[in-house]
């Protein structure tokens, strides 16, 4: 079943609200959809799956500039992206 851009975002609202707070969360939710155009473009998905979503909000440490640079590691990379928040994983 399809699921819109729209809907997508709702669903990792409660996310974003948790990483980044009620304030920056709307920001966030932006540039994750920016993310998913881009994706679109470079692996013709509608959008990443979960697990890189869930690795971005994870790598941004609840900043926005680093969610930035995650994201754009996510598109030109998704494997380095991966490999850094395993790294995080590990350590924790």
């Amino acid at each position: 079943m399809a699921v819109s851009r729209a809907e997508r975002r709702e669903q990792r609202k409660r996310q974003a609200t948790e990483v980044f707070g009620e304030g920056q969360a709307p920001i966030a939710l932006d540039l994750l959809e920016l993310t998913e155009l881009a994706w679109h473009d470079s692996y013709g998905e509608i959008t990443p799956p979960d697990d890189v979503i869930d690795d971005l909000l994870l790598l941004s440490d609840g900043s926005i500039e680093r969610l930035v640079q995650m994201a754009r590691l996510a598109v030109t990379d998704w494997r380095d992206l991966k490999v850094a928040a395993d790294a995080t994983r590990n350590r924790a």
